[in-house]
């Protein structure tokens, strides 16, 4: 049973809303987000229940929005830092849509060479080379 508020969307890593801060400096790399919530990716701590104030860029520019930290878990070990994946739920409504829709590359004309490019024409001082006649 599917209990959530709204739906959420897989959030591409080149849109502005992938990075979002927490007011205190932290980073934080959103993978889905709805109006509201977000999975984040950190290496802080982020403790459930914990309250957080985050900084996200949406359609409507940056927002500072009060979340709280629902779920949090270990998702990865590296020999320097220690990564969390945490659930966030926004205290209030936040816009996520897309801003407008991406172009696939496939679909974008290819660049062509315009016209014929001139045949060579030897100009005056030009050294020609001639083939010996065969005979």
């Amino acid at each position: 049973m599917d209990r959530r508020r709204s739906p959420r969307r897989v959030v591409a890593a080149d849109e502005p809303l992938s990075r979002a801060r927490l007011r205190t400096g932290g980073q934080l790399l959103v993978l889905d987000a709805s109006t509201w919530g977000a999975l984040a990716e950190s290496t802080e701590r982020l403790l459930p229940g914990r309250y957080l104030d985050v900084h996200v860029i949406s359609v409507q520019g940056r927002v500072l929005v009060r979340s709280r930290v629902a779920r949090a878990f270990v998702w990865r070990l590296q020999a320097d830092a220690v990564h969390y994946r945490a659930a966030l739920a926004f205290d209030r409504a936040v816009d996520v849509r897309a801003d407008g829709y991406a172009v696939p590359t496939a679909a974008l004309p290819t660049p062509r060479e315009q016209g014929t490019p001139y045949p060579h024409r030897p100009q005056p001082g030009d050294i020609e080379f001639a083939e010996p006649a065969s005979g």
